[in-house]
C-alpha cells in the first residue's frame, strides 16, 4: 500500500514535488542601459583599466524588479588610441564582463565604443600641430549592454 508521501525518486515526497514553485528567472541576452559611475577619458585610462557603470533603470521581468537601477556592472576598458597630431580623436572601448545583483555577480556581455571629437578642419587644411580630442564618457551618457545568462528571482 502507498501513501500520498511516497517518494518519487526524486528525494522529495510525492506531495511536495506537485506544488514546488517553478523557478523565475530574467532571461540571458537582456538589454540593459547603462551610465558611467564618474568620468572615463581616454587621456587617464590604460589598456585592461576596471571601469564602473551603473544600471540606469530598473530591469522589470513580469512586473518583477529583477535588477534594480543603480545596480553595479564591471567592465573593462578593451582598446584605446589616444588623440593623435592632424585632427585625429582619441578612442576607447568598454567591454562589459558582470553585473552584481543581490550580493551575487552574473556575467554580461557587450561593448561600447567611444570616440572624441576629431578636428576636422585641421584634417582638411592638412595642419599637423592640431591635435584631435580626448574621448570622453561622463555619468549620465548610456552605453548598452546585454545578460550574458539568466538572472534568477
Amino acid at each position: 500500500m502507498l501513501c500520498a508521501t511516497t517518494s518519487l525518486g526524486l528525494g522529495m515526497p510525492a506531495a511536495l514535488a506537485q506544488t514546488a514553485p517553478a523557478a523565475k528567472a530574467l532571461p540571458a541576452n537582456t538589454l540593459i542601459q547603462l551610465t558611467p559611475e564618474s568620468e572615463i577619458s581616454s587621456k587617464k585610462v590604460n589598456l585592461g583599466d576596471k571601469v564602473g557603470f551603473a544600471v540606469v533603470n530598473d530591469v522589470l521581468d513580469g512586473g518583477n524588479v529583477v535588477i534594480p537601477r543603480g545596480s553595479h556592472v564591471e567592465g573593462t576598458i578593451s582598446f584605446k588610441t589616444g588623440k593623435a597630431i592632424g585632427g585625429k580623436s582619441g578612442k576607447f572601448e568598454v567591454t562589459f564582463e558582470k553585473i552584481t545583483v543581490g550580493g551575487k555577480t552574473y556575467a554580461m556581455k557587450g561593448t561600447h565604443r567611444q570616440e572624441g571629437k576629431g578636428n576636422t578642419v585641421a584634417a582638411v587644411f592638412g595642419s599637423m600641430l592640431v591635435s584631435g580630442r580626448s574621448a570622453v564618457m561622463l555619468p549620465g551618457d548610456f552605453a548598452n549592454a546585454f545578460t550574458n545568462e539568466a538572472i534568477p528571482y
